[in-house]
């Protein structure tokens, strides 16, 4: 059964994309639907993982919500890529490690067709981009990952940065990194010229490759309205 493919052109509470992240999950583990994978933004706020040091909190100007996913804290706001993945991994084999190394790739791919060099790093979670004129060794974040299992079920996923207020993240130690060389950045602050919607092509692209076919592509102002479909379903490409 190949992948629903939904992106929500409105801002989506952190509350209402969780409950439908545990409904949707809850349904895929029982055979009653089929894999997801969600695009969207959220208004200004933070998320905290399982792991947060509640001293990573500087001035919370923004609501901060407990998550249940692996990391620590991190911001999301308008301007950022939000693609919550739910993906069976009964079926697609059941490591963790290699899912989160599989988006990690698909993050990279995904910048690589913005024309962004983007690397993994063993040392720290997410995906980050040299920064040479700050310094030698300084580098920034520019995608976040975080998830959830639950039934071998994922939950929750990636967050681009395309063009969010990056002061926003400065309420924060995002994801406990404190070392002044490493950063936040985003695809507009590298002075790549895309939108969200370019970056979502270059996601639904980059995605079935690495995962799989999917569906057409629909929209809808919330979650919960009925979607309609804006793109010809995909060539079918076999998972991996």
């Amino acid at each position: 059964m190949p992948v629903e493919w939904r992106v929500t052109d409105s801002l989506v509470s952190y509350q209402e994309a969780v409950e439908t992240m545990e409904t949707r999950a809850a349904a895929i583990a029982a055979g009653r639907a089929a894999e997801l994978v969600w695009l969207l933004e959220h208004p200004p706020l933070y998320t905290a993982g399982t792991s947060t040091n509640p001293t990573d909190v500087i001035d919370a100007r923004f609501p901060i919500h407990e998550s249940g996913r692996g990391g620590q804290l991190t911001y999301h706001g308008p301007g950022q890529r939000v693609a919550y993945v739910m993906i069976d991994l009964r079926r697609r084999g059941p490591d963790v490690r290699r899912f989160v190394a599989t988006l990690e790739e698909w993050i990279i791919r995904t910048l690589a067709a913005a024309g962004v060099r983007a690397e993994r790093r063993e040392d720290r979670i997410g995906v980050w981009v040299r920064r040479p004129g700050k310094g030698e060794g300084f580098e920034d974040k520019i995608a976040a990952i975080g998830v959830r299992v639950k039934q071998w079920v994922t939950l929750h996923g990636i967050a681009i940065n395309v063009n969010p207020n990056l002061s926003h993240f400065s309420g924060i130690v995002p994801c406990g990194v404190s070392e002044k060389r490493y950063g936040v950045t985003s695809l507009s602050d590298l002075g790549v010229p895309v939108s969200l919607t370019d970056v979502d092509g270059f996601l639904h692209r980059e995605f079935e490759p690495l995962f799989g076919l999917t569906t057409a592509q629909t929209v809808g102002k919330t979650s919960n309205e009925p979607p309609r479909a804006v793109s010809e379903r995909s060539v079918p490409v076999p998972s991996r």
